[in-house]
């Protein structure tokens, strides 16, 4: 008969996380893998604890107690969970559990040294590292201190780290178990850390070796720096060897001490290249067996390596995941594998930096994307790439490409500069591409005239109009056919050559001014001022349609009342208690009129999951209030009049400066169309997005009514399971009436993992994450550097905000956010400069920060952890910095 407490390592593998915890798991996963020694052992299992746990006088009430407390708390926690390890470290082992762990020590030498090392449920799982938080005791002699470090290992569940992990992770207390690993200890000559992966860059081919003298604990606590080794391809590429101080070794009674090394062997290496390039194929076979680089503990014995731990990096960005075109196998590897491309090296660009949403989306979200975009996409950490190596192999569209990327966003195209610097990992192909068109300085083949954005506009609109109409009577399988013909035809408005045509027109017209004033007048970004108020702007025009709603709600004082109680606003009731309120039937009919228009759009609204204005209605009331506050009525008609006068001026002053140059009534005739051409075209620029969410809107109704259905049906648990399937996995659910939950609840736990990912703007399969730089001499010291997209120099407090829905901004403020997309827009009519960590020349918060004549700075690194909320800042929007001032 097995027994429920102790069981040894060689017994166990990763799918006993439950029983033996994540240390446990992967110690006896190492067991099984030829070549890797792993030190004897046994686990006292999660069984024995929750058995002890029991014994703990008013654990429940106390656990209890610690979950309604705040993680900020700290005191407060610091106290309560102090007494519970006290509680814990004061019982007594039950009899049966002391006799299961003392049998085991006879067999493994019961007056033999062991490290007594705890293993809960939670710790070095693949979505969540939980290195540290736990407690390891070395050299314990005798069975009476290893059950005493038992105990303490027991009570390490509650340190004070441990619980403010899981408070603020939101992991439950009591799903949180404790086992024991006892292992045999050894005594190493050198010990340190493998890293099968960059851990700094991300680079699967390089792996780190740190090593110091002793046992591995000098390292761990930081008491000594360690040699550095750098290994790829079988090699030693670098090394760094440290003046190793100190080192931590056994006492002959038990327990570790700190030792002075010798003066002489301080520089001495603590590893040979040979040893150092013989440990790292010992770590790719681990990386192997276990599927993802690890991060693995190792100690030298003799001229021996052991693996004492090995737990997954957690901190690398995933690499892409190659899918069939059609979607097809996309989002298999959606719980966290560590997928692998194939075909020699690629090199991968963000999406979510072009389209100004960096956070992960939902299985349903990129799979959704997929389908509708106009280029193959791939799947990293819950974001989407694009394969840009072909273009890059072939000098003429490489040469396209680094064009168009240093306009949009100059740290992709130095990323992109800097892969192609390195021979050989991007072979050249013969340059038997077609020409490309140029990007700048000759217009678009397309008349310049308002109709043809009319023209487009209507059959936009149209074609919406249709998809709604036909949706209403598709359900079931038949739905997911229509949706899929219904992708054809979003992707044939999307490829309209004539839209193409018109966005290209805008763009190249504002370039063309930019470059050409710049040359001729001295002056630059003018095309900043030229297209203020241009017509034809969809999201401008949303922005400043909420200052109108504002002016409906500014003088109904108990509608102002009811919105400033934020918490009893509830989103689906929301609007029929605001029309109980007096005056709250207008306030209503403002914004529901408000919603039909623009309802569609959110935060992050390329992922078709996440909710929608029309959704949760509750999130403008913020920005509403604001505008209630800091304007006055008829603001909005008074901004678009006061950016068409200045568009104006700018013009006539331009045009007049160029006239007293040398050639100066043809330069001015040039200019003059192309500022025409660039007022005509360069609103269109933000309608196809709209388009895009007005459809995504469609598309969603219908897929959450199937959702609902499975609910019904008790397939799903809740409608919003469905956003964890990609669009073919929800389509053979509706037909089959069955999920797998357990996919489900990984794509959960992925999910959640995703969000302390930060994604690259440039991915090689290798999977390092390339970054980009400036190359900048013309900054000030201590200016943070960035693009410049809309000019002007202001100066005010920074409002640093993630949260759309937590806005609170009053004139005059400056926007320190991530990034910006369309559904920021009503922020920008309040604020007087702009700084986003993500963005580019033509991205949507650029443009409308130009459109409102806003000093704005983009692609800001770090922006939102340096700058402070409240510190003054000063935004240099021409020449594209930031100051902080004192």
């Amino acid at each position: 008969m097995t027994d429920p407490y102790v069981v040894d390592l060689g017994e166990v593998d990763e799918t006993r996380v439950a029983t033996v915890g994540g240390k446990g798991a992967h110690l006896g996963g190492l067991t099984r893998i030829d070549g890797i020694r792993v030190p004897d052992g046994f686990c006292v299992t999660t069984e024995a604890f929750r058995r002890a746990l029991a014994e703990v006088p008013s654990i429940d009430e106390r656990l209890d107690e610690l979950a309604r407390l705040n993680p900020e708390d700290r005191e407060a926690i610091r106290t309560l969970s102090g007494r519970i390890r006290a509680g814990i470290e004061g019982i007594a082992v039950p009899d049966d559990i002391a006799a299961a762990i003392t049998g085991s020590l006879v067999r493994f030498g019961e007056n033999a040294p062991y490290a007594v090392r705890s293993s809960a449920t939670a710790e070095d799982l693949p979505t969540a590292s939980f290195a540290g938080q736990q407690d390891t005791y070395l050299n314990v002699l005798g069975p009476a201190a290893v059950l005493q470090h038992i105990r303490r290992c027991w009570a390490s569940t509650f340190t004070e780290r441990a619980v403010v992990y899981r408070q603020r992770n939101g992991i439950d207390h009591r799903t949180v178990h404790m086992a024991v690993v006892v292992q045999r200890m050894v005594f190493p000559q050198a010990s340190g850390i493998l890293f099968t992966a960059d851990p700094v860059t991300g680079n699967r081919k390089t792996a780190t070796v740190d090593a110091g003298f002793g046992l591995g604990e000098a390292l761990v606590s930081g008491l000594v720096n360690p040699d550095v080794f750098t290994v790829r391809d079988g090699a030693v590429v670098t090394r760094t060897i440290a003046a190793k101080e100190r080192a931590v070794h056994a006492l002959p009674d038990g327990g570790t001490r700190e030792v002075t090394v010798d003066p002489r062997q301080r520089e001495r290496p603590a590893l040979t290249d040979e040893q150092a390039v013989r440990l790292v194929g010992l770590g790719r076979r681990v990386e192997a067996h276990f599927g993802r680089p690890q991060d693995i503990e190792w100690c030298l014995v003799d001229d021996g390596f052991r693996i004492v731990q090995s737990r997954p990096i957690t901190t690398l960005f995933p690499l892409p995941v190659i899918e069939d075109r059609d979607e097809g196998k996309a989002g298999e590897d959606a719980e966290g594998h560590d997928g692998r491309t194939t075909g020699g090296n690629r090199v991968y660009v963000s999406v979510g930096h072009q389209q100004m949403m960096t956070d992960p989306m939902k299985p349903l979200g990129y799979s959704m994307w997929q389908l509708t975009a106009m280029v193959p996409m791939h799947e990293a950490g819950g974001r989407l790439f694009v394969d840009v190596t072909p273009r890059l192999a072939s000098p003429t569209s490489r040469d396209t490409l680094l064009d168009v990327m240093g306009k949009g966003d100059p740290l992709v195209r130095d990323a992109l500069e800097t892969v192609l610097d390195r021979d050989g990992f991007v072979l050249p192909l013969p340059d038997t591409t077609p020409a490309a068109p140029p990007s700048t300085g000759a217009p678009a083949p397309i008349e310049t005239d308002p109709a043809v954005v009319t023209r487009l506009i209507e059959r936009s609109r149209a074609s919406i109009a249709a998809l709604e109409r036909d949706i209403r009577t598709q359900k079931g399988p038949a739905l997911f056919d229509f949706l899929l013909e219904a992708f054809e035809e979003h992707k044939r408005v999307l490829a309209d050559p004539l839209s193409m045509r018109a966005l290209m027109a805008g763009m190249d017209a504002t370039w063309w001014l930019n470059e050409r004033l710049l040359e001729w007048l001295g002056e630059k970004n003018v095309a900043d001022t030229l297209t203020l108020s241009a017509p034809d702007n969809i999201t401008s025009e949303m922005g400043l349609a909420l200052l109108d709603v504002a002016d409906v709600i500014r003088p109904l004082p108990q509608v102002l009342a009811f919105l400033r109680d934020a918490e009893q606003l509830e989103d689906a009731t929301f609007l029929d208690e605001l029309a109980r309120t007096e005056g709250g039937g207008e306030a209503r009919d403002a914004i529901e009129a408000y919603l039909d228009r623009y309802g569609m759009r959110c935060v992050g609204e390329i992922d078709i999951t996440r909710p929608r204005w029309c959704e949760r209605p509750t999130t403008l009331v913020p920005v509403i209030l604001d505008h209630v506050r800091n304007f006055g009525p008829g603001a909005a008609q008074q901004r678009f009049e006061e950016g068409r006068r200045k568009a104006r001026w700018k013009e006539q002053d331009v045009l007049s400066r160029l006239r007293a140059l040398p050639d100066g009534h043809r330069k001015a005739e040039e200019t003059q169309r192309m500022i025409d051409r660039v007022r005509t075209f360069i609103g269109y620029r933000e309608y196809p997005k709209y388009g895009i969410v007005s459809r995504y809107l469609v598309y969603k109704r219908a897929l959450l009514a199937e959702a609902e259905r499975l609910v019904r049906d008790e397939v799903l648990p809740e409608k919003e399971d469905a956003f964890y399937l990609t669009f073919r996995e929800l389509n053979e659910a509706v037909r089959s009436n069955r999920v797998d939950e357990r996919l489900i609840q990984r794509r959960k736990e992925a999910f959640r993992s995703y969000h302390a990912l930060t994604p690259p703007r440039v991915l090689t399969s290798d999977g390092e994450a390339v970054t980009g730089a400036y190359r900048r001499d013309d900054v000030p010291d201590g200016a943070l550097t960035g693009l410049p997209v809309s000019a002007g120099t202001v100066e005010g407090r920074a409002r640093v905000i993630l949260d759309m829905a937590e806005a609170d901004l009053e004139a005059g403020d400056i926007l320190v956010t991530t990034f910006t997309d369309p559904s920021w827009s009503p922020l920008f009519v309040g604020i007087a400069g702009l700084v986003t960590e993500v963005g580019g020349l033509m991205t949507h918060g650029a443009v409308i920060a130009r459109e409102y004549g806003l000093p704005a700075v983009v692609g800001v690194d770090r922006a939102t952890r340096i700058i402070r909320d409240g510190q003054r800042i000063r935004v240099h929007g021409t020449d594209g910095y930031v100051e902080l001032l004192p």
